[in-house]
């Protein structure tokens, strides 16, 4: 009988380019919205307090969608529906935001947009990671990273735009039409991918014999180690909505808030493909160490925000930190595990980030409340700093990794 043709190799750059697509909408749509919120809770009566129980909510519960996302995709075969269906969310609830009328109304939709994002996360991460090389990784979530964050500049022109013509709530309508695009280049574009063979088998194997690897053999020293230094440094990372606040307090009309993000995203494109190719090839420590120093100077810049002039040139700065740090700490994750738990790691990674995350957005905003604007950003720029120094640190533990 004739064989069976074999199954076409699909090629990987099919789905970095549909995650690179997808990403560049779902973020249009994203911060369209986001860098005219805290405008927009202003004229609901809110303030930074509201802004810090919103953000910090929204994040606790992606926390623990990440974390649940993280187990589940190292257990299951088809991922994509996951994927999908996180978009699909997130992208539906935006719109909504248009018909908010109090400040716990865009506290539900933030909570519904960051649960699905924290569904999807892993799934995708791990599908990226299924899809190239391991020493194309850092390259590869770099590309994904670059054309996210060009979503990000694309966003807030529309939204200057639309501001300047049909005020905030006309913004939250528009974000529909990119949503609605993502979703679909997700659907249609995303090829699912299949676990190795070989871990599959492990993973089954594990499971009939009901026993579990130790956490120490599955999940190394060096990442719990890293893990602390990014959990620090969380702390002190809250909400960049602070950010735009802070920027207002010091004269920047809240016209010109979505240019703040302009400019922010412009250098986090730039970089973040070169930050990728270069953890690659270089010490990912090292990379994401200069990206947290960076951070803290931008953040002292801002505790102090001697002009409007500084507060601009901090901003496009503040775009490197994000380069340095979010596709190469990923990166760094993904690798220093073993396949079959990849998932887990990057759930464990986002979880305890995310929930550092959720003190930093209350932290920041009890602060800001009692003791004026600099304190919360001075403190945040001293917990950098250490976190830094943690991951310059030489040990025996981070011998696993590529330095």
């Amino acid at each position: 009988m004739p064989q069976p043709p074999p199954e076409r190799e699909r090629s990987p750059a099919r789905n970095i380019y549909a995650f690179g697509l997808t990403s560049f909408l779902n973020d249009t749509a994203t911060e369209m919205a986001y860098w005219v919120l805290p405008a927009f809770l202003v004229s609901l009566g809110a303030g930074p307090a509201q802004l810090g129980v919103i953000e910090g909510v929204a994040e606790s519960v992606a926390s623990f969608a990440k974390l649940f996302s993280g187990y589940l995709t190292d257990r299951i075969d088809r991922r994509k529906p996951i994927v999908v269906a996180g978009y699909a969310v997130a992208n539906a609830v935006k719109p909504v935001l248009a018909l908010a009328t109090s400040w716990w109304h865009v506290l539900l939709i933030r909570f519904s947009d960051r649960l699905a994002k924290g569904v999807r996360g892993a799934p995708r991460d791990v599908m990226v990671a299924e899809t190239v090389p391991k020493e194309r990784l850092g390259s590869a979530y770099g590309l994904i990273q670059s054309m996210d964050s060009a979503g990000a500049i694309a966003g807030p022109l529309i939204a200057l735009f639309l501001l300047a013509r049909y005020g905030i709530r006309s913004v939250f309508w528009a974000a529909a039409v990119p949503g609605a695009l993502c979703v679909l280049v997700a659907a249609l574009g995303i090829v699912e991918t299949k676990r190795r063979k070989t871990d599959a088998t492990a993973a089954e194997k594990s499971q009939k014999q009901n026993v579990a690897l130790p956490a120490d053999a599955t999940l190394p020293g060096a990442f719990y180690f890293v893990l602390i230094a990014v959990t620090l440094f969380s702390l002190g990372n809250s909400s960049d909505m602070f950010l735009v606040m802070r920027a207002q307090s010091v004269g920047i009309p809240v016209a010109l808030a979505p240019l703040l993000g302009l400019v922010f995203n412009i250098t986090y494109t730039l970089g973040s493909w070169p930050a990728g190719w270069f953890s690659d090839h270089f010490s990912q420590r090292y990379i994401a160490a200069a990206g947290y120093l960076i951070f803290a100077a931008v953040y002292f810049v801002f505790g102090r925000a001697p002009s409007t002039l500084a507060i601009w040139i901090s901003m496009a700065v503040y775009g490197i930190y994000y380069a340095l740090t979010q596709p190469v700490l990923k990166s760094l994750v993904v690798q220093s595990v073993d396949a079959g738990v990849r998932g887990r790691a990057l759930g464990i990674y986002a979880f305890v980030t995310s929930v550092a995350t959720l003190a930093a957005s209350v932290i920041t905003g009890e602060l800001w409340k009692h003791y004026g604007t600099g304190v919360p950003f001075y403190f945040s720029a001293a917990l950098a700093l250490i976190s830094a120094g943690l991951l310059l640190m030489k040990t025996k533990t981070q011998e696993s990794f590529k330095t």
